[in-house]
C-alpha cells in the first residue's frame, strides 16, 4: 500500500463495505481481518437481540474507516 488516501486504501474500504475484514485482508493484515469479520458476523447473527447487531454495525463502520485510514509504517523505514 502506498499510504493513507492511496488508491489501495480506497479499494480496501470498498471491499469492507461488502465483506467486513476483506479490506484488511487485501492490505495484508490477517489478524485484524479475522477480528473484524468475527465480531461483525457474530453481531449480525444475533439479530434477534438488540445490542449485538448495533455493536456489529458500529464495528462494520469502524472496519471501513480503519481500511481507508491505514498507513503502512514499514514502507517509511525502507526509504
Amino acid at each position: 500500500m502506498a499510504g493513507q488516501g492511496s488508491g489501495g486504501n480506497v479499494i480496501a474500504a470498498i471491499c469492507n463495505i461488502f465483506f467486513p475484514g476483506l479490506g484488511q485482508l487485501v492490505q495484508g493484515r490477517i489478524l485484524a481481518a479475522l477480528i473484524f469479520a468475527i465480531v461483525v458476523f457474530g453481531g449480525y447473527a444475533l439479530w434477534f437481540l438488540v445490542v449485538p447487531p448495533v455493536i456489529g454495525a458500529v464495528v462494520h463502520l469502524w472496519s471501513i474507516i480503519d481500511a481507508a485510514r491505514y498507513t503502512n509504517y514499514s514502507s517509511y523505514e525502507r526509504r
